[in-house]
């Protein structure tokens, strides 16, 4: 969850789902059984289903007959770093003095990190985003990516945002994705995506985010259910100058915040394990719109 607005429209394209790879086709039928991350349990982490279990498991693209198993350089995202950062983390309201400790954001000073938002169930912000980060991780995986994420668990403090960025940064990724969800207003629905202001460090950058924005909005039109917000930005589109993820890239990127969790329409979907492999489809799709223009 991030804070002050300014709109800014965009627009996008978008692979033919026919085009797509397994993977994506896979999480967009929310086939296999990949457990979504528990309150209060500890992360499973790598134990997300295999991509292979991914594949087999969905009925419509199984064959009869085994198929010669693809090698990496026949993947469509071989030889590519993926960055992921899922927001926030489990236990990050247990530390307030780390939390809340200032680091430089690129502008100004901000707070470390914040606790995320939360349901009125009581779903935190945290274990949403960590969810769809290891259902997007699994299906990059599974088309040959290699991914580095900010975080591997949901049950720890931090890092801080600004390490975030320089993670991703040193990573090595040629894309990168920052998984959120909103607390707005309990009548507004609807996803966002935050593109950086230029600044210094995130310059090289600023025309390459614009366009992977572009493409995370239409992915998530053609492939979700969640709608554009009506509260938030202008056209599903917001640019943000106050944010380290954003202020301090080298890598394109956008922040993503996927709806509103305080409203109970938007709280129903993002607390489905089926939605948020559908999210996490059309992120990856996405990503390989971007990556193959």
């Amino acid at each position: 969850m991030t804070g002050t607005r300014r709109a800014l429209a965009s627009r996008g394209r978008l692979l033919p789902v026919a085009a797509c790879p397994a993977a994506l086709a896979c999480l967009l039928a929310a086939c296999g059984s990949a457990p979504a991350v528990t309150s209060g349990a500890k992360s499973a982490g790598d134990a997300v289903a295999s991509p292979a279990a991914l594949r087999s498991s969905d009925p419509a693209t199984a064959s009869p007959a085994p198929s010669p198993t693809p090698t990496a350089a026949a993947k469509p995202l071989a030889g590519i770093t993926v960055g992921i950062d899922p927001g926030h983390n489990g236990l990050n309201g247990t530390d307030p003095s780390f939390i809340n400790h200032l680091i430089w954001n690129g502008r100004a000073n901000e707070t470390c990190d914040t606790t995320g938002t939360q349901t009125a169930g009581g779903y935190t912000e945290a274990r949403y985003n960590f969810n769809v980060a290891r259902y997007l991780r699994a299906a990059l995986r599974a088309d040959g990516a290699h991914v580095v994420m900010t975080r591997q668990n949901n049950h720890g403090v931090g890092p801080c945002v600004d390490r975030r960025a320089q993670l991703l940064n040193h990573s090595g990724a040629q894309v990168a994705i920052d998984i959120h969800a909103d607390g707005g207003p309990a009548w507004g629905r609807g996803f966002t995506v935050l593109e950086p202001v230029a600044d210094g460090p995130n310059d090289q950058v600023i025309g390459t985010s614009e366009r992977f924005g572009a493409d995370v909005r239409s992915a998530l039109l053609a492939h979700t259910s969640m709608p554009e917000s009506d509260y938030y930005g202008s056209h599903g589109i917001e640019v943000r100058n106050d944010l380290a993820g954003l202020n301090l890239t080298t890598v394109p990127k956008v922040l993503i915040e996927s709806g509103n969790m305080v409203n109970a329409t938007d709280a129903a979907l993002l607390t489905s394990p089926r939605f948020q492999r559908q999210f996490a489809a059309a992120l990856l799709a996405a990503i390989l719109q971007f990556l193959h223009k």
